[in-house]
């Protein structure tokens, strides 16, 4: 399968789709125009890879199983270099590979068969997070905790040392939920719903492994974690003093 560019307008989101049963690309490829996003599908690694060099994307969905180098591999190398939002689409059904394709970076996952709308909602949503062509509301301000700063509008993460640092959509929109709740017990539940817009998204093992990701990033110690409290049959709590810069 190559790369086919199926819409071209200016300021739409533009999703690569990494996939290569035929029959399940034209139909996602067909769901995605239909709601006015710009496509280009491919079904290798090697092909993806020839694509990325010349054009940038605002959101890619990634099958895990493909011929040559799988998903998960992808997705693995993807993270090293890039925070380009990543929805896994899988045949894998079991929790296991799931939370495998979460520790590798992914920001969703969506198990074949989908529904078409549920799909769709998870697509919307993952391009919302990341702020694509999104209302920014103006009480957003930037916050400063421990030296680090953050800015909710930018998308931007800053340390101590004023060097910025990579996050994925995920990653970004916990430690946000955080700095916007400080002192305060949240559940995995309510770290779900403040981060994934209201829907039922991945288990809640994946909180754990996303908060163990942002923790790799900001902690000073992370085997005794003192930024991220976890709180025993509670959940987490964000230390630190935070204010507006």
């Amino acid at each position: 399968m190559t790369a086919q560019h199926l819409v071209a307008p200016e300021a739409v989101p533009r999703v690569l789709l990494v996939e290569d049963d035929e029959e399940i690309a034209a139909m996602v490829i067909e769901m995605l125009t239909e709601n006015g996003l710009e496509v280009a599908a491919v079904g290798s690694a090697a092909n993806m890879d020839a694509v990325l060099k010349k054009q940038s994307f605002d959101l890619i969905v990634l099958d895990a199983m493909l011929p040559g180098e799988d998903g998960f591999s992808i997705c693995r190398r993807l993270r090293a270099s890039s925070t380009v939002p990543i929805i896994m689409l899988t045949a894998l059904g079991d929790e296991i590979n799931r939370i495998v394709g979460i520790e590798l970076g992914a920001d969703d996952y969506i198990t074949k068969p989908f529904h078409p709308r549920e799909f769709m909602a998870r697509i919307k949503a993952l391009l919302r997070r990341a702020s694509y062509g999104a209302e920014q509301p103006s009480q957003q301000t930037a916050m400063q905790f421990a030296g680090w700063q953050i800015d909710p509008i930018l998308r931007q993460l800053v340390n101590p040392d004023g060097v910025h640092v990579s996050m994925t959509t995920a990653e970004f929109d916990i430690l946000l939920a955080f700095c916007q709740n400080p002192g305060r017990v949240m559940t995995r539940e309510q770290l779900l719903r403040l981060t994934h817009a209201g829907l039922a998204g991945p288990v809640e093992r994946s909180i754990d492994v996303h908060i163990s990701r942002v923790r790799q990033k900001i902690e000073p110690n992370v085997r005794e974690p003192t930024v991220i409290k976890t709180v025993r049959l509670g959940g987490y709590m964000f230390t630190p003093k935070v204010e507006a810069c």
